[in-house]
């Protein structure tokens, strides 16, 4: 888990922003269709006058298909949210934690590397498996392991991938890469963010760190690369909420900052957000 240790002392600036669970007031808009009176009851309309209707009706139909259509991605994510619900209160804490992230441009990558961070997977818990099977063991079900490792090391499982949302059954051998682990919060964004300025050990940690980590779609996470919110979010719109709160979880304990465009969509995909008590 994140220790808040390991957040830098180093005072941070913060920008302002609208109230939680607050939204713009709507804009009043005019009625749909074409300006001008209809012909008077009884009055006999010309052929011209006719089609000139027909084709304002087409247009009003039109008009309206489309602000339909343009609703339906927002509504849709809205009822996907509800297969991942986050309590009312992780919700609280992420809008406030969002708030009190510092926002600035993101620093030149030079100097990265995925050694930064310490050899991968390392057994940081100490509990005699390494952090990949660690997750593995987590988020897969019907497991099977390899005899006599003590349960550490997992030969199959299945996956439910909340990033694309398949069912994937996971097999220890030349296909394992079907299921990867991916930091949710990239190595190469946090380096840019942040982790530069960490000691060795924290990098190491970070790297480890269960809250940071996911079993998901290999394909899926290496589509993600390095993105951040602004840039990158999972093909499944029902997750996505739950996604953004993980990262804010994560950036807020281990003192990494957000861009401008990074701390917007976050607080976008906030507004999304199904809660339970």
């Amino acid at each position: 888990m994140c220790h808040g240790s390991a957040v830098p002392s180093s005072t941070r600036s913060t920008r302002s922003r609208r109230p939680a669970g607050t939204r713009p007031a709507s804009r009043s808009r005019r009625p749909a269709g074409r300006s001008g009176s209809a012909a008077p009851l009884g009055v006999l309309v010309s052929g011209g006058a006719r089609r000139r209707r027909r084709l304002g009706w087409l247009w009003l139909l039109l008009v309206v298909a489309v602000a339909i259509g343009a609703g339906l991605p927002a509504w849709q994510q809205h009822q996907d949210s509800a297969r991942f619900p986050v309590t009312t209160a992780d919700l609280d804490r992420a809008e406030q934690e969002l708030d009190g992230l510092e926002v600035k441009g993101r620093a030149p990558r030079t100097g990265y590397s995925r050694d930064e961070f310490g050899a991968a997977w390392a057994d940081v818990d100490h509990n005699g498996c390494d952090t990949r099977n660690d997750v593995l063991a987590r988020d897969l079900t019907d497991l099977t392991f390899k005899e006599d490792t003590q349960d550490c090391v997992v030969l199959t499982g299945t996956l439910d991938d909340p990033y694309g949302g398949e069912t994937i059954d996971f097999e220890r051998g030349p296909d394992s890469a079907a299921v990867q682990i991916d930091h949710v919060v990239a190595l190469s964004d946090a380096w840019q963010k942040g982790a530069q300025q960490w000691d060795a050990d924290t990098r190491k940690e970070f790297a480890n760190d269960p809250a940071n980590l996911l079993a998901v779609d290999g394909g899926i996470n290496q589509s993600k690369g390095d993105g951040d919110a602004a840039t990158w979010l999972p093909p499944s719109t029902g997750f996505r909420c739950a996604y953004v709160v993980q990262q804010i979880r994560v950036k807020a304990a281990y003192g990494l900052w957000v861009t401008e465009a990074e701390a917007d969509a976050m607080d976008r995909q906030l507004g999304t957000c199904v809660t339970v008590d």
